[in-house]
C-alpha cells in the first residue's frame, strides 16, 4: 500500500531511542524528510541519516526553539509526531500515595503534556499550510491508572483531552489530529537497568527479569508479550497518511487487548 507519504517533512520528537526511533525508521522507509528532535543524540539515531536537533522540549520556550530551528531550514512541515514523554521515578515517591511531590507532578506535566502543547502551537501555522496531520502518543496509563505514577497518568490522560478538543478546532483548517496509545511497549523505560520497571522491581524487592516477564499477564495483555515498537510507528504512519483524511480524533490503542472495554 501506497501511503502517500514520500516527500512529506515530518518532525518527530522524543526520538533519539524506542517508539520515537521506531517512528522516524518507518517515515523514512516510506520516503520521508525527517527531523529528530531529542534532548540528546544516540549512534542509532545518527545512523538513520534523518536531521537531528537537540533540545529540552520540558523547559518554558524549548518546543518554540526547536521547532523555529526546524523550520528555519525549510518553512514546509507535513506531520508532526509528539512523541516527547516519560519521565523519572523520584527517591521515596513509590512509598508516597501521590507518587512524589509538587514539583514531580510539574516535571512530569511539563514533559508529557507541556511539551506537545506547545510544540503543537509553534508548529500549527505551517501545518495548516499543509493541510497537515498531528499524531500524539499516550499511554494506556490515562484509561487504566494502574501500577504507575500517579501524574504520568493524569498527564496522559490530559493530553487525550488535548487531542481531542483541538481535533474539532483544527479539522476545518484542513488538519487532522490523531492519538496512538501504547500499553506495555519493548523500550528502555520496560527493560533498562534504570528505567521504571526496574525501580518498582527493586522496590519490591523482587528480580526486575521477573517483573518484567509478568507484566504483559498482569496488564491483561492477551498476547502474554510486550509491544514491539514497530508496531506503534505502524499505527501512526496510518494515521498521519492522505490516504485516511477522515481518521479525525481518534485514538487508536495499540496495547495487546490490555483495554477491557468494547
Amino acid at each position: 500500500m501506497d501511503l502517500q507519504l514520500a516527500g512529506k517533512r515530518v518532525l518527530v520528537t522524543g526520538a533519539s531511542k524506542g517508539i520515537g526511533l521506531a517512528i522516524v525508521r518507518a517515515y523514512l522507509a516510506e520516503g520521508a524528510s525527517v527531523t529528530a528532535v531529542s534532548r540528546r543524540r544516540t549512534g542509532e539515531l545518527d545512523a538513520t541519516g534523518a536531521t537531528f536537533v537537540s533540545a529540552d522540549l520540558s523547559v518554558p520556550d524549548g518546543p518554540r526553539r526547536a521547532v523555529e530551528t526546524v523550520l528555519a531550514a525549510d518553512p514546509r512541515l507535513d506531520v508532526l509526531v509528539n512523541n516527547a514523554g516519560g519521565g523519572t521515578v523520584p527517591d521515596g515517591a513509590l512509598e508516597d500515595s501521590l507518587d512524589g511531590a509538587d514539583v514531580d507532578w510539574a516535571a512530569t506535566f511539563a514533559l508529557n503534556l507541556g511539551a506537545a502543547v506547545e510544540t503543537t502551537r509553534a508548529a500549527l501555522p505551517a501545518l495548516v499550510e499543509a493541510r497537515g496531520a498531528i499524531v500524539n502518543i499516550s499511554s494506556d496509563t490515562a484509561r487504566r491508572p494502574l501500577g504507575v505514577p500517579l501524574h504520568y497518568a493524569a498527564a496522559k490522560a490530559a493530553l487525550n483531552a488535548f487531542s481531542r478538543g483541538l481535533a474539532e478546532k483544527v479539522a476545518g483548517v484542513g488538519v487532522r489530529v490523531n492519538v496512538v496509545t501504547p500499553s506495555g511497549t519493548r523500550t528502555d523505560l520496560m527493560e533498562g537497568a534504570d528505567g521504571y520497571v526496574a525501580q518498582v522491581a527493586a522496590h519490591l524487592g523482587i528480580g526486575h527479569a521477573d517483573l518484567l516477564a509478568a507484566l504483559p499477564a498482569q496488564s491483561g495483555m492477551v498476547t502474554g508479550r510486550l509491544i514491539e515498537p514497530d508496531e506503534i510507528a505502524r499505527a501512526v504512519l496510518l494515521l498521519s497518511s492522505p490516504t485516511m483524511p477522515s481518521a479525525i480524533g481518534s485514538n487508536w490503542a495499540v496495547d495487546a487487548g490490555a483495554l477491557k472495554t468494547a
